[in-house]
Parts: structure tokens; sequence; C-alpha cells
């Protein structure tokens, strides 16, 4: 069942809408909070499409993403208590209490040692919005949160934007004929990554 090569075909067909900065700032938004879809599937169409307008798209994607985190930290900060029954039907709640133990011990610790594991979660599969809901929760301080936020979220999509730039053409081929292993490969990823946290 080729899942994810119908879905890139579709995503190629927004990115190319003459709305998809805003598309792409919507799905910016609401990921870093609350939707489970990475904005990186339609920023790398979009680069593709039009490379030299990629630096753009990054930055729209990540001043979006920023507002959005710090939507995400102020439900954690001041909602949480009120939203557990819904983050337990959408099996948040497990890896958000992962995260609010390690960064009560780096907040303990000094104020600025969450910066760094939370620059180092940009790297990982598991979904931004954890972090900043986590973050919220603990009470990282602010200017902390959103340095690492920037920094975390900025180096993927100013690298992916540039990436694309550089390989053009190979890069559009290159999806084209992988995007479906890559997706699962994707998706095999967050699961293990989530059965660590659920273990650990």
């Amino acid at each position: 069942m080729r899942v994810f090569a119908a879905l890139y075909q579709r995503v190629l067909g927004w990115s190319r809408h003459p709305h998809a900065e805003r598309y792409l700032a919507g799905l910016s938004l609401v990921e870093a909070f609350a939707f489970p879809v990475a904005p990186e599937l339609m920023l790398a169409p979009m680069c593709l499409a039009q490379p030299r307008r990629g630096v753009r798209y990054a930055s729209v994607s990540l001043v979006f993403s920023l507002i959005g985190s710090l939507i995400g930290y102020a439900l954690g900060h001041y909602a949480f208590d009120a939203l557990q029954p819904l983050l337990l039907r959408l099996g948040w709640m497990a890896p958000i209490e992962r995260l609010v133990g390690e960064l009560r011990v780096d907040v303990a610790q000094h104020p600025w040692t969450a910066f760094w594991l939370l620059v180092l979660a940009g790297f990982t599969p598991l979904p931004l919005k954890l972090f900043t809901w986590a973050s919220g929760i603990v009470g990282v301080p602010l200017l902390a949160f959103f340095a690492s936020m920037a920094i975390g979220r900025g180096k993927r999509v100013y690298l992916l934007a540039a990436l694309l730039r550089w390989l053009g053409p190979r890069a559009e081929r290159f999806l084209a004929r992988w995007v479906e292993w890559l997706g699962w490969g994707a998706i095999g990823a967050l699961v293990l990554v989530g059965t660590w946290f659920g273990l650990t």
C-alpha cells in the first residue's frame, strides 16, 4: 500500500498553490503545540518547486513554529491540569511526563541546562509539541526556551532548504523514488523512540 507516495503527490500540489505560504505558516504554527504532521513535509516540496525562495519559506516556517511553541508553552504552564484527560486520550501523557522529569532535573541544576536538552531535541523524531508542553509544565526560563526552539527548529528548516537548493532536481527524483521507504522509516523511528521513552 503506497500511502506516502500518494501523500507526497498531494503535498506537492499544495506546495504550488497560490496560498502555499499561508498553508505552511498555519501548519508550522499548529504543529508546534497540537498537530502531528511536521511542517518539513510541506516545506520540502515548496523548496523543490521554487529553490530560490527556500530561505524565505524556511523563515516563514521558523517564525510561525516559534509562535506556536510559545502557545504550547503557555498551554503546558497554565492549562496542563485541565487538559490531562485529553492528553491521556491522545497518548501524549507518558512522553510528556518523561520529558518533565528530565527537564525538572536540568532546571534544578541550572536554568540554562535545559537549553541544551531542548536544542538536541530538534534532532529527534519526537514531535515538537511534547517539548513545548513539557517546558511550560516545568517552567523552563522563557528566554532559554525560546532560544532553544529558535536554534533547534531553525537548523532543521534552513539545512533542509539549503540541501534541496544544492541538490536541485536530484532531490526531487530521489524523493519521488524513495518517499515510501522514507515515510515508513520515519514512522519506525518514531515508534522506537516512543517505546524507549515509555520503557525508561
